[in-house]
């Protein structure tokens, strides 16, 4: 990830130059900045120092600990990497209700505020739903178990 911080890190120093090259350049052209342009390439510097910075501190906290990661080492080998990287859900419809979720917020912003309200409202259910998906069995069990418990007690 040390790689991945750098080149965010650098983009965005190279977006940096082309900010004060592309506000001299309107100036010297118009009489004035380009407030547009010069805006975006700003945001974009911070944009990218932010996931570099990010990527560079948690790679050293990861180094700290785990030491470097095979992709970092000259001696590391594609075998090193091998193993499971987590556990995705292979027949979830949530992804799809937050994506539709997200879509009907987003047009709300062009047609109307009142759509970006209950767009907001389904992207926080539907965040809930897909977070809480493998939860459910685990909590409708605990509650049977605590019932009979508590009506053993009786």
């Amino acid at each position: 990830m040390k790689m991945q911080a750098y080149l965010f890190m650098g983009v965005s120093t190279f977006f940096g130059l082309v900010a004060l090259l592309y506000a001299y350049w309107s100036w010297a052209v118009q009489g004035r900045i380009e407030w547009a342009g010069t805006v975006a390439l700003g945001v974009a510097i911070g944009f990218g120092w932010m996931v570099g910075f990010w990527l560079w501190q948690s790679t050293r906290r990861s180094e700290r600990y785990h030491g470097p990661p095979p992709e970092e080492r000259l001696d590391g080998e594609v075998e090193d990497n091998s193993g499971t990287y987590g556990f995705f859900s292979p027949h979830s419809w949530w992804p799809l209700f937050v994506a539709a979720s997200v879509a009907f917020t987003a047009v709300g912003v062009a047609i109307g505020w009142w759509m970006v309200f209950i767009g907001g409202l389904a992207l926080i259910l539907t965040t809930i739903g897909w977070v809480f998906e493998y939860y459910r069995g685990e909590f409708v069990d605990q509650m049977e178990a605590e019932k009979v418990e508590s009506a053993g007690e009786q």
